[in-house]
């Protein structure tokens, strides 16, 4: 917006030549004291001296239209909007830029037919070479076109506010929830220092009190705000300006939350940081990317969105600038991408809409490009500012924060149903505690699910000894495997699905972890054989490796292989299949040179069910692939 009251000023210069002066001393007088406030940026003791000299002389026409750009330069654009139509009401000859003026203030109060008008009447009227000020007009007359459409077709909106556990007589907004939707961290200002609060949610009382988040993060000396949390709630990106290690005016910064304490942030440093405005960071479900919204150069407009990307030796890339499909030459803010890793939601006042900043949602196509965005519509944007919009991992619901009349005070979080066209893919979530089997004490374990229908890993992080906790976001519509590894522990193994049908409902686990003991047996429920074949299924391979791995680690380790079936077919048969399937575990670890004397393999058939084969659910448990330590 600096561009554009750069604009207003050069408007202003110009409309003193061409606008009806005075030529009373006293209004005279009033006006150029006017002028010295308006150099030192006192605009509201300005707007009193140009209101005295319209009352020392009610012709005076360019007092009206300069109070209109003040009041516009302090958002009061009802004002604004009444000082011009004022200024116009005299019948005094109008430089064409003034129907510019007034369209704008028209469209910010919107007004949308009548600020059309008037900027068909500014480009039907304007002769001059300033070809940034027709542009904005028909930017905007694209805008009043966009909106009278869109009131039209109204959304379903209710806004409820969050209530009193969250919201003060204070600011709060920028919220931001963790993939189960328990935790959300937002931001309050007291006595204009910013800060963060934390809730939680439970299903029986809602949100608890929000309570400061934490004095490594907080601080009295500097505002902490536009923060973005990892799904797991893990990891917080926020943005701090005007300290001491900042590289520009706002930097992004990040603190890792270690244990059930949060330590200190740290500046992500020159390669994504820069010697500009870089601000609210939004990062991917996968804790790959991370966006933000700078003012650098290299952008399409003011405010631009950016990118970068996490190596895997642990270092941000150079950022990149998202492009025309997401910026244009005006402002974009606010990113937020949702769990779902393909619904991108943003705010910005160049894609049409209706009028100042609106919010968008973009998604990914098939050649993992953003789509052209869409506006949320009428009336979740209106001719107000919408901005930094957050989606409930579920999809369902919207936070934003606005001043509606039912609020505590200032800005207040509201919750809203989203459309269901604006809503992002189903996704779910696993979550659960690593614990010891026999003390039940949490573990600092390795955490992994991969895809098996994409082989693609989905998550892998590590839990703490302190909690031993992991929360990992999953799409729907697969099935996963699951290993959770711990030094001196036999690994973790689980196989589950998420099927589409079953919407959002999350997979819950407590893992317990078996000391390396002789004699301890372990199920493999990741090893994948076609019907009546000894042949290792690609999709396989995770869990191999993850007993490789075993292996590695523990070089005194001996195991037998074991292979079983259900009860169908033959004895003869079974214990054919089950040995050949045994031996075929066996050649993939001794080819990765695993010693053969550590192993051993064999095939038990149906002899050793560990459920009833009645039922097809036992016959499958029956139908699998485990060891047993033979030695430490």
């Amino acid at each position: 917006m600096k561009g554009f009251w750069i604009l207003c000023l050069i408007v202003c210069i110009q409309l003193r030549a061409d606008a009806q002066q005075s030529g009373n001393g006293a209004a005279q007088k009033h006006f150029h004291t006017a002028q010295s406030l308006i150099d030192n940026g006192n605009y509201e003791n300005a707007v009193s001296q140009l209101q005295e000299a319209i009352i020392a002389d009610p012709q005076f026409q360019l007092a009206f239209f300069q109070m209109g750009d003040l009041y516009r330069r302090l958002k009061s654009y009802d004002k604004s909007k009444e000082a011009y139509l004022s200024g116009m009401a005299l019948n005094l000859p109008v430089d064409a830029r003034v129907y510019y003026s007034l369209g704008e203030s028209l469209l910010l109060t919107g007004d949308y037919q009548q600020a059309l008008e008037n900027l068909q009447n500014f480009t039907n009227k304007y002769t001059g070479k300033d070809q940034k000020i027709v542009l904005r007009a028909k930017k905007y007359i694209a805008d009043c076109l966009f909106s009278m459409e869109a009131m039209k077709k109204p959304q379903p909106f209710q806004p409820l506010n969050m209530g009193e556990h969250i919201n003060t007589k204070y600011r709060e907004y920028f919220p931001a929830l963790t993939a189960d939707g328990s935790t959300m961290i937002y931001s309050r200002v007291i006595d204009n220092n910013e800060d963060f609060l934390i809730s939680k949610r439970s299903k029986q009382n809602g949100w608890s009190t929000a309570l400061p988040l934490s004095t490594n993060i907080n601080t009295k000396e500097y505002n902490e705000g536009a923060q973005s949390l990892s799904p797991d709630g893990k990891y917080l990106f926020f943005t701090g300006c005007n300290r001491p290690d900042g590289l520009g005016s706002c930097d992004i910064y990040v603190s890792h939350k270690n244990g059930k304490q949060w330590d200190r942030p740290f500046n992500l440093g020159g390669i994504v940081n820069s010697k500009y405005w870089d601000s609210q960071p939004a990062i991917s479900p996968d804790g790959n990317t991370l966006y933000f919204s700078s003012n650098r150069p290299g952008g399409l407009g003011g405010y631009d969105l950016w990118k970068t990307q996490l190596g895997k030796d642990g270092t941000w890339s150079t950022p990149v600038n998202l492009g025309p499909e997401i910026n244009t030459a005006y402002d974009e803010h606010t990113p937020f991408v949702h769990p779902d890793g393909q619904t991108f939601y943003f705010s910005s006042d160049g894609w049409p809409g209706l009028g100042n900043k609106d919010i968008f949602y973009s998604r990914l196509d098939a050649e993992g490009k953003w789509a052209k965005p869409v506006n949320l519509g009428y009336p979740i944007n209106s001719h107000n500012e919408e901005t930094g919009l957050i989606v409930t991992p579920d999809g369902l619901n919207g936070i934003f924060s606005t001043n509606l009349k039912d609020g505590f005070g200032d800005l207040d979080l509201y919750t809203f149903k989203m459309p269901v066209l604006a809503q992002p893919k189903r996704i779910s979530y696993v979550s659960g505690t690593v614990n010891d089997k026999e003390t039940k004490a949490p573990l600092a374990a390795e955490i992994l699910m991969v895809n098996l229908k994409t082989k693609k890993i989905q998550f892998n992080d590590y839990t703490s000894a302190e909690t031993g906790d992991f929360l990992a976001v999953m799409p729907v519509g697969s099935d996963y495997s699951l290993n959770v590894s711990s030094k001196g522990y036999l690994f973790y193994s689980e196989h589950f699905e998420l099927p589409r049908e079953n919407g959002n409902k999350p997979v819950e686990l407590i893992v317990y972890m078996d000391r390396i003991k002789t004699g301890q047996n372990l199920t493999l429920k990741n090893i994948f054989f076609d019907t009546n074949l000894a042949t290792l299924l690609p999709k396989s391979i995770v869990e191999l490796d993850v007993l490789f791995g075993l292996l590695t680690e523990n070089p005194s380790l001996s195991i037998e292989i074991q292979g079983h079936t259900d009860n169908t077919g033959t004895d003869a048969q079974n214990v054919l299949l089950s040995e050949a399937r045994a031996k075929a575990v066996y050649n993939y670890l001794v080819e990765k040179n695993i010693a053969a004397k550590r192993l051993q393999f064999k095939g038990y058939g149906r002899n050793k069910p560990i459920a009833s084969n009645a039922t097809p659910e036992g016959r499958q448990q029956n139908r699998r692939t485990s060891f047993v330590v033979k030695g430490i």
